[in-house]
């Protein structure tokens, strides 16, 4: 499974990577993605699309609904990745798809497309989007952080056999306590060494 799965998606994430700092960045392509998720994330929160334009210069989506999933939606959900798992599946479904090939193109796939949404992300996160400073910097930041590492920790089990969503869940939960457990250790030796001081 090793070989099969980590193999395509490192190649296809150093393909992507490679790709990025050669040639022109594709910035229509990932702005047509941008919009498309802000419009996909109102409609699945039960708004509507009013109008959208897309250019290679920037774009924008007028919904009848919005709040912070809607805006923040697009720095981390990767909606070309989750195009080839749609591919791959009607493709599969249809007996066009089977065999270790397959698998590899597919694996391959997910590394160049989450590789472009992670790259193309980073570089307009460079520039001043009115999608971030209308939720705050730092409320934006965790949202998109934790996004992405639910994208992955979702992601990881339909991939591999190891580890489960249950097991996925239960690192999750340990490692949510052991955190908080050592901040509350440190909470508790600061407050003791400020008591001390005050004595």
């Amino acid at each position: 499974m090793v070989d099969t799965t980590l193999v395509p998606l490192a190649a296809g994430a150093g393909c992507m990577f490679l790709l990025y700092h050669w040639l022109p960045k594709p910035m229509w392509l990932y702005v047509f993605g941008h919009e498309f998720t802000h419009a996909a994330a109102a409609m699945a929160c039960g708004g509507r699309v009013t109008e959208m334009k897309v250019t290679a210069d920037g774009g924008h989506v007028k919904v009848t609904k919005d709040n912070f999933f809607i805006t923040l939606a697009p720095y981390f959900v990767p909606v070309y990745s989750a195009g080839a798992v749609v591919v791959f599946a009607i493709g599969k479904s249809l007996g066009a798809w089977s065999g270790p090939w397959a698998w590899g193109v597919f694996c391959w796939s997910l590394g160049v497309t989450y590789g472009f949404h992670i790259l193309l992300s980073w570089n307009i996160l460079q520039t001043k989007q009115p999608d971030i400073t209308s939720q705050g910097w730092v409320f934006s930041a965790v949202i998109i952080f934790l996004g992405n590492v639910l994208v992955l920790l979702a992601g990881w089990p339909l991939l591999t056999d190891e580890p489960s969503w249950t097991g996925v869940g239960r690192l999750v939960l340990d490692g949510t306590w052991e955190t908080l457990r050592t901040m509350g250790g440190w909470a508790q030796s600061t407050w003791a060494a400020g008591n001390s001081a005050l004595n």
